[in-house]
């Protein structure tokens, strides 16, 4: 893999991007750094069985570093809630750490496909969504107790932060929003750790992966795209505070409904 302009632009692009989104939203910028690394590496003509696994696994790690810088600008300004964060701990590590072990034996159709469709259903969602009260009290149901695992399995397949999944559900519950996406960007790191072990494990010493890989998890790629998310996660947490909160969900709604677009389109088109 040689880099040119164009390459260059584009990893500087989304990862600025992905930067802001974190910090905006709490999603960690997976929902970016994936469709980016997944055309960066068709583009660079890998081996397709496993393009999608190095851009999930490569966009955990990334989280990492992005997650904290995040969690960090959030519980400045007060946006975070120890309950849940300490609540949904260990259940989303646990679902985390499977999901990587479901993602490493999924095809890349598969893996693909599950993408775009949870984007798209948490998108309408969003959308047709609002929050009215500021003080909502908290809404008790066995369903969200069992949230948390499945936020951590589904998030680590997609290698993403599980903003976009967790933020929707914390509003649910009547966490305000950007508590909500401070407390999400924490959980972020929990999903990240576990999930990026995963993918380094199921994919160590496998043939015709990209240079300077550790597993699934590409370092090259890691080391050019996280000094750029660090640097861009405090323009979307002041963003996050200055914007109202339905428009929060709207941006998020829209931003998730063209990545599955993209996704199903690629999936049905090859």
């Amino acid at each position: 893999m040689e880099p040119n302009l164009i390459t260059i632009i584009l990893i500087a692009s989304a990862s600025s991007a992905a930067g802001v989104l974190a910090g905006m939203l709490g999603i960690g910028g997976g929902i970016v750094i994936v469709p980016m690394l997944y055309y960066l590496l068709t583009y660079f003509g890998l081996d397709q069985s496993i393009i999608m696994h190095v851009a999930v696994g490569t966009s955990l790690f990334i989280i990492i570093p992005t997650g904290l810088r995040s969690a960090f600008e959030h519980s400045k300004r007060g946006s975070f809630n120890q309950s849940i964060f300490k609540k949904w701990l260990i259940p989303i590590a646990l679902g985390s750490a499977l999901g990587s072990y479901l993602a490493g034996i999924t095809s890349f159709k598969g893996l693909t496909l599950l993408f775009a469709t949870l984007a798209s259903v948490v998108s309408y969602q969003m959308f047709t969504s609002s929050i009215k009260d500021e003080s909502l009290r908290i809404i008790e149901h066995p369903l969200l107790n069992i949230s948390p695992f499945f936020i951590g399995i589904f998030s680590s397949m997609m290698g993403i932060g599980g903003g976009n999944l967790s933020v929707p559900i914390m509003s649910y519950m009547g966490i305000e929003i950007r508590k909500a996406i401070g407390t999400s960007s924490a959980l972020g790191i929990i999903i990240a750790i576990p999930g990026s072990i995963g993918f380094v494990i199921s994919g160590y010493s496998l043939p015709n992966l990209p240079d300077y890989s550790l597993g699934y998890v590409n370092l090259l790629f890691a080391a050019f795209i996280v000094p750029l998310t660090i640097l861009f996660v405090p323009i979307g947490v002041r963003l996050a505070h200055k914007l109202e909160r339905n428009r929060l969900l709207r941006i998020f709604s829209m931003l998730l409904a063209v990545t599955a677009l993209k996704m199903f389109w690629d999936i049905f088109s090859s």
